[in-house]
């Protein structure tokens, strides 16, 4: 696995490069920039404080948890938030009349949170293809604050091309959204992590054997969906606060390309709910 600071110019190439376990940590750009800041705005204003790192461990995990998920719904759904992640597309060279999206999803790891049992699916290492997104997804995140490498996540590169014991056939897309988008999107069932059944790998995974990064706020980190990933607990004694979205160029899946699938036996497509161009075409 290689990392780039810098893009290719030519954005078939640098879909390439990702389809191939190439990793992009870009710096952030104006747009990326406009959507952090519109979105710190919103935490502070739910959180009623400027200090939002600190903040959440003042709340009742219960009000916690039905405050932002009221925020992620507001990510997910409102469309100045859709064209926030269309303007951070176009930035890195993506064409939005050929790409759907997966709409923004804000992440929140908590100090301490990989022991909550509710939060256990949160640290499983996985692919993000394994909840039924296609191969040719390309996964887009982009830190709210600078953050250290402990503070972030870890790639398993050696696991890119190669088969993970796991679970992904118990994932079925159709059922999974049948159920309610709150558990797709996070916003409602503060149980959901003891309750629902989230693909998980079958063998055992050391953090500290992943690859990892340091990040700055608003940079973008974009990665292929099929590497195998893992965020890290943390007890820093601060909540890490990111944002995600899968891209999918249509004329690339419409052509077969993408990243190997050595392992994922999800069921379903994911892609029928992305944002799509408004054209509708490829």
């Amino acid at each position: 696995m290689r990392i780039f600071s810098e893009a290719p110019a030519d954005n078939a190439s640098l879909r390439r490069s990702l389809y191939q376990g190439d990793v992009f940590a870009l710096g952030p750009t104006t747009a990326s920039e406009a959507l952090v800041a519109d979105v710190r705005e919103l935490l502070e204003r739910t959180l009623e404080s400027r200090d939002i790192r600190h903040a959440p461990s003042a709340l009742d995990p219960l009000e916690l948890f039905a405050r932002m998920g009221r925020l992620r719904k507001t990510l997910y759904m409102e469309p100045r938030f859709h064209a926030h992640a269309r303007a951070v597309i176009a930035a890195a060279g993506f064409d939005p009349d050929h790409v759907a999206f997966d709409p923004l999803r804000l992440r929140i790891i908590s100090h301490l949170g990989h022991e909550n049992p509710r939060a256990a699916p949160v640290y499983y290492p996985h692919r993000d293809t394994w909840y039924a997104h296609p191969q040719s997804i390309v996964t887009w995140w982009i830190p709210l604050d600078d953050l250290r490498e402990e503070e972030t996540f870890v790639f398993y590169p050696e696991a890119f091309d190669r088969p993970v014991a796991n679970d992904s056939e118990i994932f079925d897309y159709d059922a999974w959204v049948a159920r309610g988008w709150s558990l797709k999107i996070g916003w409602q069932d503060p149980e959901a992590g003891r309750t629902a059944r989230y693909p998980r790998a079958l063998e055992p995974s050391k953090v500290d054997e992943g690859v990892g990064f340091s990040c700055r706020r608003a940079q973008n980190l974009l990665f292929a969906g099929a590497h195998y990933h893992q965020t890290r607990p943390q007890a820093l004694g601060t909540t890490r606060y990111s944002l995600d979205f899968r891209v999918v160029d249509l004329r690339d899946e419409a052509a077969g390309l993408g990243a190997p699938n050595t392992d994922n036996r999800s069921r379903g497509s994911a892609l029928a709910d992305y944002t799509h161009p408004a054209h509708g075409g490829t």
